[in-house]
């Protein structure tokens, strides 16, 4: 026959089972970001501010980006179709001038213009004798394409190497608080999740946030890399039309604004 248990060892147990409910509760709680930031030390801090700075800069280029593009595909098509459609020469210059500095066919299309008015203007000189009107228009096209699609691209090698370090980063964390969890199981003689839970709460914390400031800085890069490319493929379009029509002095049939491809 089992003995009975006496009352004194029942409340006994209790007790320990509430203690180990309160001792439970106290660990978590050491797994709180509160208490990552109270207990960061210079590696910490380290990996921490540089997650912060690369996150803070990825949504100023992504933000910038965004209303870039946006404002560069909702003119394009209008600004084209207006110069083509401007009967004189001059007034499609002249409205190409009017545009935003930041309008990217406009300067294209006006150092063309300027390039050819300078050819004109050079007839019988040795510049003329080297580069006929065709080659020197040419030149300043590529130049002017060249120029405006590396303006495209800013911010996008910051994106790019957040996208793939910040998990790094995170990482370096994370193996900075493994690595103290250890070193206090090793102190204290046990394994006990009062022990790890501080360290290993941090550890878990900086994964996070290296995959948050990583996954929006690739999804940015991305759609922005697409983005460009459909811009720099109309830049292509425009260039050549420009070319024939200034080279020539005559439109090109079939020149003028096009659909973008989805």
């Amino acid at each position: 026959m089992p003995e009975a248990t006496s009352p004194a060892a029942v409340d006994a147990a209790a007790d320990a089972v509430v203690a180990g409910d309160t001792s439970n509760a106290a660990a978590l709680q050491q797994m709180g970001f509160d208490h990552l930031i109270q207990n960061f030390d210079w590696v910490g801090w380290t990996v921490f501010v540089t997650l912060v700075i690369m996150s803070i800069v990825s949504w100023i280029y992504t933000v910038m980006n965004a209303m870039r593009n946006t404002s560069i595909t909702g003119k394009m098509e209008k600004v084209i179709r207006t110069f083509w459609e401007t009967p004189s020469a001059a007034d499609a210059v002249r409205f190409m001038e009017e545009q935003p500095k930041g309008e990217p066919f406009s300067k294209i299309a006006l150092d063309c213009a300027s390039a050819a008015a300078h050819h004109q203007r050079h007839e019988g000189s040795r510049l003329v004798e080297a580069l006929n009107r065709s080659e020197f228009i040419d030149r300043a096209l590529r130049q002017a394409v060249a120029r405006e699609s590396s303006k495209l691209e800013n911010g996008l090698t910051w994106l790019a190497t957040t996208g793939s370090s910040a998990p790094f980063v995170g990482l370096l964390g994370t193996v900075w608080g493994i690595y103290h969890a250890l070193l206090n199981i090793g102190a204290a003689g046990t394994a006990d999740i009062t022990v790890v839970a501080g360290p290993v709460g941090e550890a878990l914390i900086m994964t996070a946030i290296g995959l948050f400031v990583a996954i929006p800085a690739v999804l940015a890069y991305n759609f922005f890399s697409r983005s460009n490319r459909k811009i720099m493929a109309r830049f292509d379009e425009f260039a050549h039309d420009l070319h024939d029509f200034f080279a020539t002095g005559s439109r090109v049939e079939g020149a003028g604004p096009k659909p973008m491809k989805k």
